[in-house]
């Protein structure tokens, strides 16, 4: 899952947009905009944060700086460091596939922040920010497996519901999906499943702030699973 690796495989199955959430940690995030702004594709930044729930949140930004802001909170809240014999290495490349570092934290391991702390600074960003609850069908690491509904103190943009799940039988099950607009990606762990799920949009541009307007079908935006 190279930077180069991951825009190719995104535009070889047609794909405009891509968001790239890694667990806990954005440090290879700008590496894979710069690779996808030669190419032609639209990336966007955000991290997928596990919560002292263990529930998993889905935080996305316009802007760069507020992406890395976002980063430190989290950094601050993560203990633990990697085994690299046990977990793997933790790659930090360039938009050109070189490894420019490792991260030695322990990115999948829990935070100790909560639920609510995560969206509170998500939503406290400067430029635009998306917040969306993960595979909230699972009954691991999502926010309904993990506490059974969806608080009213957590607001989301959308609700995201996995790759390999029927979204209207995901609704009838869990009623408070009906309150969110639904999406559904590939949540890709490898190339070979990038694309294998989408949610389709009419935006002006890549943006979270076109997103948040698709999602509410807002001047013209759309969104489609």
């Amino acid at each position: 899952m190279s930077p180069r690796e991951v825009v190719g495989a995104a535009l070889r199955n047609g794909i405009d947009l891509i968001g790239v959430c890694d667990h806990n940690s954005a440090e290879n995030v700008l590496a894979v905009k710069k690779a996808g702004i030669r190419n032609g594709l639209a990336v966007l930044g955000g991290m997928e944060v596990t919560s002292s729930e263990e529930a998993h949140i889905l935080a996305f930004f316009d802007d760069d700086d507020d992406l890395l802001d976002f980063q430190k909170f989290i950094y601050d809240n993560l203990e633990g460091e990697n085994d690299g014999h046990t977990f793997g290495l933790q790659v930090i490349a360039d938009d050109e596939d070189g490894v420019t570092g490792f991260c030695d934290r322990l990115l999948i391991g829990a935070t100790s922040l909560t639920a609510e702390s995560i969206v509170a600074k998500a939503r406290a960003s400067k430029g635009e920010s998306l917040v969306i609850a993960a595979h909230v069908d699972r009954e691991a690491f999502s926010i309904i497996g993990q506490l059974g509904f969806i608080p009213d103190s957590l607001v989301f943009d959308a609700v995201e519901v996995s790759a390999n799940a029927n979204i209207a039988e995901v609704k009838k099950k869990i009623p408070d999906c009906v309150r969110y607009p639904v999406i559904t990606s590939s949540d890709a762990h490898s190339p070979g499943d990038i694309g294998k799920r989408f949610t389709s949009f009419v935006l002006e541009e890549g943006t979270v702030a076109e997103i948040k307007k698709a999602l509410n079908g807002k001047e013209g935006r759309k969104a489609e699973c």
